[in-house]
């Protein structure tokens, strides 16, 4: 979008962003047609030179002109430019009550400027946006990052075929693996079907407790 002082300029060039009519809006209030606008700008508008240049622009296009046959002598909406992200974010809202309460009414745009001209649609260069990315330049850099994308996730699946194709190489023993292992118990190879003669039981002899012998050798 264009904006142009004419005939003399400056003009500024823009590219126009998230555009919502009145009709997708869908919002209550609607001004009278032919009413003078307020407009309202960002302070950030006096803290830099081309923003400057910027509002007195939009002054002599959205403002009415003095003594102009068809306007009417009365203000019931307002006209807001506010500067978020490096963009000019317009807004349109309705007076409806005396004590000043708003109501958006629509339409809102977002204009991203790219350069500043000193002629009216052309001439030197006065300011260019650094931070500005055309819309070709922003879809190349998704493709380019999705391509990178694919192209790695490529790359992982021919490593891991690469890494199932190669041999296995046998890891070298390691001596002390089995220094804490215990040995099995040996388990007899041949298979008993005859239960085992049983063992004969030594009676134990009933030895006399060392008491017992003291106390004899005292009778004696």
């Amino acid at each position: 979008m264009w904006i142009s002082n004419v005939p003399h300029g400056p003009s500024a060039k823009f590219l126009v962003q998230n555009v919502h009519t009145l009709a997708e809006l869908k919002m209550t209030g609607n001004c009278l047609k032919g009413s003078r606008p307020l407009l309202s700008f960002d302070p950030t508008f006096e803290k830099e030179p081309h923003y400057a240049l910027l509002k007195e622009l939009f002054i002599q296009t959205f403002s009415t002109p003095q003594y102009h046959p068809k306007s009417q002598p009365f203000v019931d909406h307002i006209l807001t430019f506010t500067i978020a992200d490096n963009r000019i974010w317009f807004r349109n809202y309705q007076i409806i009550e005396e004590d000043g309460s708003l109501v958006e009414i629509g339409p809102r745009f977002v204009l991203n400027l790219i350069k500043i001209f000193q002629g009216s649609f052309g001439g030197a260069t006065l300011y260019e946006n650094p931070r500005y990315q055309s819309p070709n330049m922003h879809r190349r850099m998704i493709r380019l990052a999705t391509a990178a994308r694919l192209k790695e996730k490529q790359q992982v699946k021919e490593l891991q075929k690469m890494k199932k194709s190669e041999p296995k190489v046998k890891e070298k023993e390691d001596p002390t693996q089995d220094v804490f292992v215990t040995p099995a118990e040996e388990k007899p190879s041949d298979i008993q079907l005859v239960a085992p003669e049983p063992k004969p039981i030594k009676k134990k002899k009933n030895k006399e407790f060392k008491r017992q012998r003291k106390l004899k050798q005292k009778r004696f």
